[in-house]
């Protein structure tokens, strides 16, 4: 268990980390860089000045407007920035102050970019999954429950599972049911949650996506054709692996085994 000073540090890290990726989710689909200009406001295109960009407190300070032309701000980049802080307190708690945490960490918050890209643009951007993919499998040498074997496999079944399902969909239907971005996103998941975190990841994408979708589409009054982006479900499913999966499985396995 991690002392609460180490928690709340991580948690303040987690802030900061947060507001970068609301500048990341904002201009990566744009082609913008994430370094220059600094951050400015929508409405008036006013730079945001330091002390107006301190994740929460500024936003809440301001009542969630711009100080120079009061037009309001999402309270999604609070909220981003909150998540973001979590993870990082929950990543400590779970792994402890190590680099598997800091490894564990840094997927997080791609995937969190990713889920939020993906629910604006319907993308998910090359620039990150693509990288991603040598970078997590480099980083799962630094993590002791992943094997290079595992890992491999992990890219390849990750890949190559969707590629299969994407493919099958096209040839049945004529249409393309599921986007490369997807294939390539589950690629980058298996380097670093191997190829048992795919078959997790997939499973759990799948029943909360459908979960979702229906109730989407009940609430939308039947509309079959509305699209549901599958990314932020894998992404969930990923996320979920890193914290539960191992024992989530073993608790599944456990019952199969029990006689009725």
């Amino acid at each position: 268990m991690i002392d609460f000073p180490i928690g709340f540090i991580a948690f303040l890290f987690g802030l900061a980390i947060g507001s970068f990726l609301n500048v990341c989710i904002h201009r990566i689909p744009l082609s913008q860089s994430i370094v220059t200009p600094r951050s400015r406001c929508p409405g008036c295109g006013q730079p945001i000045r330091s002390i107006d960009n301190i994740p929460l407190i500024s936003y809440t300070v301001l009542g969630g407007k711009c100080r120079t032309c009061r037009t309001p701000i999402s309270l999604r980049y609070p909220f981003v920035e909150l998540l973001t802080g979590l993870f990082a307190a929950a990543a400590v708690w779970r792994f402890g102050f190590n680099i598997t945490a800091l490894v564990h960490y840094a997927f997080i918050c791609v995937l969190i970019a990713i889920t939020f890209i993906d629910i604006d643009h319907r993308i998910i951007p090359d620039m990150i999954s693509l990288p991603g993919i040598p970078v997590f499998f480099f980083a799962s040498l630094l993590v002791p429950t992943i094997t290079i074997k595992a890992s491999i496999l992990g890219i390849l079944i990750g890949g190559g599972s969707l590629f299969a399902v994407a493919w099958g969909y096209y040839l049945l239907t004529g249409n393309e049911g599921m986007g490369g971005g997807d294939i390539k996103l589950l690629a980058m998941m298996g380097a670093l949650i191997g190829w048992k975190g795919v078959l997790f990841t997939i499973f759990a994408g799948s029943a909360t996506g459908t979960l979702v979708g229906i109730s989407v589409m009940l609430y939308q009054r039947g509309n079959m054709k509305l699209a549901v982006p599958f990314g932020p479900f894998l992404a969930l499913g990923g996320i979920l692996y890193l914290f539960l999966g191992p024992e989530i499985m073993e608790w599944y396995f456990n019952l199969m085994k029990t006689p009725y």
